[in-house]
Order: C-alpha cells, then structure tokens, then sequence
C-alpha cells in the first residue's frame, strides 16, 4: 500500500453520498441553457454515428460484390468494417466536443 493510500484512509473521510451544492438561481440558468445547447449539438453527431453504423451493413446488402473485390487480398467489404467505423467515428467525437466546447465558451 503506498504512502499516499495510507494518509488518505488515516484521514478518514464522511461516509455518505456525495451530493452536488445547490446553485444560485442565475447560475442554475445558465447551467440549464448550456445543458441544453449542448443537448442540441450532439443530436446531428448521434444521428451520423447510427448512420456510419446502420449504413454498413445497408451498403453490405446492396451491393454483396464487395465480397468479391479484394485489395492485397483482403476482402474490400472486410477493410471497410474492420478500418472505417472506428477513424470515422473518433474523428465525429471530436467534431462534437470542439461544438461541445464552443458552447461553453460563449
């Protein structure tokens, strides 16, 4: 156990829940808007995110040639399962947090 765990079990701390303070009405406000704003930003993210992943298996079915066609002889609908979702999606979530973001800072 290291020094540190040590001192924080010695200290003891109040057993309970932890419960946020409340806010003065103005800042409880703004908190709200913000909340909100944000709310509404990350819909049209969400709705890309379902589409990335529900259009793929779409794109699959129209067109089954895909199994066919190989690129250095892997499977092209293969690479795009196993390559496109994931950039495609870390790059949608940082989209979302610099708009996430540049709400808060107005």
């Amino acid at each position: 156990m290291s020094p540190q765990s040590r001192l924080a079990h010695a200290r003891g701390r109040p057993r309970g829940r932890w419960r946020m303070p409340p806010l003065d009405p103005a800042d409880a406000d703004r908190a709200d808007r913000l909340y909100r704003a944000q709310l509404a930003r990350a819909v049209p993210a969400l709705v890309l995110i379902v589409a990335l992943l529900l259009g793929l298996p779409a794109v699959f079915a129209l067109w089954p040639h895909l199994d066919d066609l190989r690129l250095l002889g892997v499977p092209v609908s293969w690479l795009m399962l196993a390559a496109l979702p994931y950039p495609a999606m870390a790059l949608l979530a940082r989209w979302q947090l610099r708009r996430a973001e540049r709400v808060e800072e107005r």
